[in-house]
């Protein structure tokens, strides 16, 4: 077993991981709906399907993207050949959340094995049976020594953190993500941080409301909102609310019926203490649509809050559930406002067919990634970098660069022995505009 060297145990491997997820995916489907109600829908678009799309790309590909690089060497070398060597970093430790437990968990490790790392992968202890059967899968398909599954909750992490790491791979909250780079810092380990943020979509005059809100309202309530890439508020120009509301309510409705509580589309909320910081942040007095809650059901029903404090819970963090608070503007400085109360964005929601509006507010706020007249979809195109920047996150990966990701670029430059020019060698004297003059031509 020679995974570090050997790409073809490797891709052999991805294929026997990709077997073995295809044939429980009905298991995986079962395990996501048993933890959290995740629609069977929702189960294969975002988690199975995703992974194993990811997994053959990746299957397809691993030959090529772990080819040595030639690049043009300099002419201060010359003669030489110069390269970019891609090796694995050794040991990684990947953290999974619990809001995409299967496709978050996997996607990480499969780039990771492909680069020829040995993993450790930390599941979400909040989705125990998508655990579980991650578990099952990684135990059918490596080796131990290669990939190691470690179930725990907040213990194992911290006991895993203080271990030496090559490389750290972490998806959740900014205030564990903060933890992460803590414990990274100590050993000077290179980390990825996929975290989340205040999501704005602003909708100008000139947008398609209806187009808009049926959009919105599946990037928003997918997984009951619980993505971190989903719109986290609407900041609408003030004359084109009231319609708006109009067309939200009407696509809420659609999608979900009259008797919400009964969709089979709609997951629920994770646990009871994510259900209490979602319930608390729910103002009776400024709910315009939903704020229905069962406890022991775990359920809140997609709601609808109008103009909220800026001071208000709900306002104050990321929501990451079914509440959508309505903010209106009537100028660029309205926006500057709002968006400019809160850390950079994982993403940034533009719904408008005036070209230079939105051209603007793409260059004049720092995000991860976003979309122009659609939500969340950016994720899906794996030539696209996913990651944020500040408090959202540090570093991006999918397709080829989650590849680059896990391995190391190693320079090397070799040097022809036919040809070996004196000027760069001591003793100096008389050497220096020569020298100037070749570099200034350079």
């Amino acid at each position: 077993m020679d995974y570090k060297n050997d790409i073809g145990y490797r891709r052999e491997t991805l294929k026997k991981l990709l077997y073995n997820i295809q044939k429980s995916e009905d298991l995986i489907v079962k395990a996501l709906y048993d933890d959290f109600k995740k629609p069977e829908f929702e189960a294969v678009l975002t988690e199975t399907n995703y992974v194993i799309s990811e997994l053959k790309d990746t299957i397809k590909n691993i030959n090529k993207w772990a080819k040595r690089k030639r690049v043009f060497p300099s002419l201060l070398n010359f003669p030489s050949t110069d390269y970019i060597f891609k090796e694995p970093y050794g040991n990684v430790l990947v953290i999974a959340p619990w809001n995409y437990p299967f496709q978050l968990a996997l996607c990480p490790l499969i780039s990771a094995v492909a680069a020829g790392n040995r993993v450790v992968l930390k599941p979400s202890e909040l989705t125990p049976h998508t655990s579980a059967i991650i578990a099952k899968i990684i135990e059918k398909t490596f080796h131990v020594n290669h990939v190691e599954v470690i179930e725990g909750g907040v213990e194992v992490s911290n006991k895993l953190l203080a271990q030496r790491w090559d490389y750290i791979f972490f998806t959740g909250s900014v205030s564990v993500g903060k933890i992460v780079a803590k414990a990274a810092a100590e050993n000077l380990t290179p980390i990825t941080l996929e975290l989340g943020g205040k999501n704005p979509c602003v909708i100008d005059e000139t947008a398609n409301l209806k187009l808009a809100a049926k959009r919105i309202v599946w990037g928003k309530f997918i997984n009951a909102g619980q993505t971190c890439i989903a719109p986290d508020y609407i900041l609408i120009q003030k004359n084109m609310k009231v319609n708006f509301i109009t067309f939200l309510i009407e696509e809420i409705i659609k999608a979900y019926g009259k008797k919400m509580d009964k969709s089979p589309d709609f997951a629920r909320i994770i646990n009871t203490k994510n259900w209490l910081r979602l319930a608390s942040m729910i103002e009776p007095e400024k709910v315009i649509f939903g704020g229905e809650t069962d406890a022991n059901e775990l359920y809140i029903s997609p709601t609808l809050i109008e103009e909220p404090a800026l001071e208000s819970p709900v306002m104050n963090e990321e929501i990451f559930g079914p509440i959508l608070p309505i903010l209106t503007y009537e100028t660029q400085t309205d926006i500057d406002t709002i968006i400019n109360r809160y850390e950079k964005p994982l993403a940034f929601y533009i719904f408008s067919e005036n070209k230079s509006f939105a051209k603007k507010l793409i260059k004049t706020y720092s995000f991860g990634g976003g979309c122009i007249n659609d939500t969340v979809i950016h994720f899906s195109n794996k030539r696209l970098p996913f990651g944020g920047v500040g408090h959202s996150g540090m570093g991006a990966y999918h397709g080829q660069l989650s590849f680059d990701v896990f391995s190391h670029h190693k320079a090397i430059v070799k040097k022809g022995n036919w040809l070996d020019l004196p000027m760069r060698y001591a003793p100096y004297k008389g050497k220096l505009s020569s020298i100037k003059k070749v570099l200034d031509w350079m």
